[in-house]
């Protein structure tokens, strides 16, 4: 009767911490300068590259700069987006317009992620809950870029097709 009691006090005191907990909101790093350190030199200036690009053309508006950033053949698999750095600056001109580039990220940036010539950013991102309209939950959005010859060449996202 003991070993009962026991083996029951213990499954209940694993199981319900876990069925009483809600889900740990994904929270942004205030850090950002920070997250684009590397040992590898090479790492970090993919990083700065990447990061710099958010800044500048993506979020400040600035698609003339965009061929400091992109290769003329850059490849997008957002099945929204068309490749090519033309079709990218074509694309964005119709939903952004030149603006001041901030110093930092201005999306929720949670994590820089360096590996050889592949940088992925992560970000905040929050959304109504589809069973209760009143409450909103997080999850992470995933934005990867590969780099080739000090320029981003490549660039996945989890977008579906619209």
């Amino acid at each position: 009767m003991t070993k009962l009691l026991i083996t029951l006090g213990l499954a209940c005191a694993f199981t319900l911490p876990l069925s009483a907990q809600a889900q740990v909101a994904v929270q942004a790093n205030p850090n950002q300068v920070a997250l684009l350190a590397s040992p590898d030199a090479q790492v970090a200036a993919n990083k700065r590259l990447v990061y710099d690009f958010w800044r500048e053309v993506f979020e400040g508006g600035h698609m003339d700069l965009a061929d400091k950033y992109l290769t003329e053949s850059y490849i997008q698999h957002n099945p929204n987006v068309p490749s090519g750095r033309a079709a990218f600056i074509d694309f964005f001109s119709k939903f952004t317009k030149p603006s001041p580039i901030a110093a930092q990220i201005k999306a929720p940036l949670v994590s820089i992620v360096g590996d050889g010539d592949m940088v992925v950013l992560s970000f905040v991102r929050q959304y109504d809950d589809p069973k209760d309209a009143t409450k909103k939950y997080t999850t992470t959005w995933f934005d990867m870029f590969r780099i080739q010859d000090g320029k981003i060449a490549e660039h996945w996202d989890s977008a579906l097709k619209k």
